[in-house]
C-alpha cells in the first residue's frame, strides 16, 4: 500500500485526488457547475456567458479552430468517455459482464431503458419532423450523476444495487456511443478515419505487454511520452473524419490492457484510471457541464410546449422507469435470470428512476441533434435538466425510504 506524501503540497493534492474519486464528490461538482451556468446565463450578465463559451481558438490548419464549448464537448468529454470505455473493458474481462447469465438482468434492463424512452420521444414528436431527430436524447443515463445520488442517499442499501446500476449505466453508455457514431455522424472522411484506425491499431499493439511492446513497457521512457502524442493524433484524426471525437476516447479505453505483466504491480487499465479519474471528475465533466448547461429559461410553459422538450422529459422520467423496471421484471419471467436475493423490486424501481438522469450524454446528443435550431436546442436542454432534476428527486425519495428502513432495527 502506498503511503500518502508527507510534504504539505503533495499531501494536499493526494487528499484532493482521493476525494475526486468519490462518486458523491464528482456528482456534487457537476451539480455546482450546472447551477452556476444556469445562474449566470439567466442573470443580467447572461450575454457575457454566451461570449465566454463562444470564444474560439486552435490551429485552423487541422480544422481545430473550435469554440470553448466545442472543445469541452469534443475534447474534455473524450477523457470521460475513455474512462467509460476502460470500465467497460474491465467489466467484460473481470466483472459482471464476463458472465452473460449473471449480467442478463441489468443488460436487458439497459436495452429496454434505451428503447422505451426513444419510442416515447418518437411518438410525441411524430407530428413534428424538425424535432423527430432528437429521439436519441432520452436514451442516455449519466453514470456520474446517478452514482453520486446513490452514494448520497443509499447508505445502507445492498452493494448489489450499485453493481446493478453500474452495469446498467455502462451498457447504456455503450449504446449511447453507438447511437452517436451511427445516427449522429453526418459525413465521414475516409482518409482521416483510416489514419485513426491505424493509430488505434498501434495503441492496441503497445497495450499487449509482450513482444516488442514489452520493450517499451519495461523501458525507462515515461509512458506519457509515447501514449499522449498517440492519443492526441487518434483524437485529431477521428475529429477530422466526421465521427464525433468522443468515440476516440471510448475506443482507446476498450483497448486498455486489464491484466498486469510480469514486471508490473498493476495493470495499465487500473493505473490510467487511477490517474485520470480525478481530472475527469474535477475538471472535464464540470467544465463541460458549465459550458453546456447555461440554458436561458423563457418560462416552463414555453419549455413543456415544445415537443422536443416534452418528449425528452417523458422519455427520461417515464420511459426509463417503464423500460428498466418493466424490462427487468419481464426478463425474470421469460428467462432463467433472477433478481439478487439482496434486492427488492422497490430497489429496482429506485434505480429505474436514477436512470432518468440523462445530463452529460443527453446534453451532448442534444447539441448534435439541434445544432442548427437554437431555440429548440435551448428548450431541449432545459428539458434534459428538468427531467434529470425530477428523476433524481424521485429516486432519492424511493431509495432514501428503502435505505432508512434497512438502517432502522425492526
Amino acid at each position: 500500500m502506498i503511503s500518502p506524501p508527507s510534504s504539505p503540497l503533495p499531501s494536499l493534492l493526494h487528499r484532493v485526488s482521493a476525494a475526486l474519486r468519490s462518486d458523491a464528490v464528482g456528482g456534487l461538482l457537476l451539480i455546482a457547475a450546472a447551477a452556476a451556468a444556469l445562474a449566470w446565463a439567466n442573470s443580467p450578465a447572461g450575454g457575457s456567458y454566451e461570449a465566454l463559451r463562444s470564444v474560439s481558438f486552435g490551429p485552423e490548419a487541422l480544422h481545430l479552430h473550435l469554440s470553448l464549448e466545442t472543445w469541452a464537448a469534443d475534447g474534455l468529454l473524450a477523457i470521460f468517455f475513455f474512462i467509460v470505455g476502460n470500465e467497460l473493458k474491465q467489466e467484460f474481462v473481470h466483472g459482471e459482464l464476463r458472465n452473460p447469465r449473471r449480467a442478463m438482468l441489468p443488460i436487458t434492463a439497459a436495452v429496454c431503458g434505451m428503447l422505451v424512452p426513444a419510442a416515447i420521444y418518437a411518438a410525441i414528436n411524430l407530428g413534428s419532423p424538425e424535432t423527430l431527430g432528437g429521439w436519441g436524447i432520452p436514451m442516455a443515463t449519466d453514470i456520474a450523476f446517478a452514482l453520486a445520488v446513490l452514494a448520497v442517499v443509499g447508505r445502507g442499501l445492498p452493494p448489489a444495487l450499485r453493481t446493478f446500476l453500474l452495469t446498467l449505466a455502462i451498457v447504456d453508455d455503450l449504446g449511447a456511443v453507438l447511437v452517436i457514431a451511427v445516427f449522429y455522424t453526418e459525413t465521414i472522411a475516409v482518409g482521416p478515419l483510416a489514419g485513426a484506425l491505424a493509430g488505434l491499431a498501434v495503441f492496441g499493439f503497445l497495450q499487449r505487454g509482450r513482444g516488442p511492446a514489452a520493450v517499451l513497457n519495461a523501458s525507462r521512457l515515461p509512458n506519457l511520452v509515447v501514449y499522449l502524442p498517440l492519443a492526441g493524433a487518434v483524437w485529431t484524426l477521428v475529429h477530422a473524419s466526421g465521427v464525433h471525437a468522443t468515440i476516440a476516447g471510448v475506443a482507446m479505453g476498450l483497448l486498455m490492457r486489464t491484466t498486469a505483466a510480469d514486471a508490473e504491480t498493476d495493470s495499465p487499465s487500473h493505473r490510467v484510471e487511477h490517474l485520470l479519474r480525478p481530472f475527469s471528475a474535477g475538471v472535464a465533466l464540470p467544465v463541460f457541464a458549465f459550458l453546456s448547461a447555461g440554458v436561458v429559461f423563457d418560462g416552463i410553459g414555453a419549455v413543456t410546449g415544445d415537443p422536443a422538450a416534452l418528449g425528452i422529459m417523458a422519455g427520461l422520467v417515464g420511459g426509463k422507469l417503464i423500460g428498466v423496471l418493466g424490462g427487468s421484471w419481464a426478463t425474470t419471467k421469460v428467462t432463467s435470470a433472477e433478481l439478487s436475493p439482496d434486492l427488492r423490486w422497490s430497489d429496482i424501481a429506485g434505480v429505474s428512476l436514477l436512470a432518468g438522469i440523462g445530463f452529460t450524454v443527453s446534453l451532448l446528443i442534444t447539441d448534435l441533434s439541434f445544432a442548427d435550431a437554437p431555440q429548440t436546442l435551448e428548450h431541449a436542454k432545459a428539458g434534459v435538466l428538468l427531467a434529470s432534476l425530477i428523476a433524481a428527486t424521485l429516486a432519492a425519495l424511493v431509495l432514501g425510504v428503502r435505505a432508512h428502513r434497512l438502517r432502522t432495527p425492526s
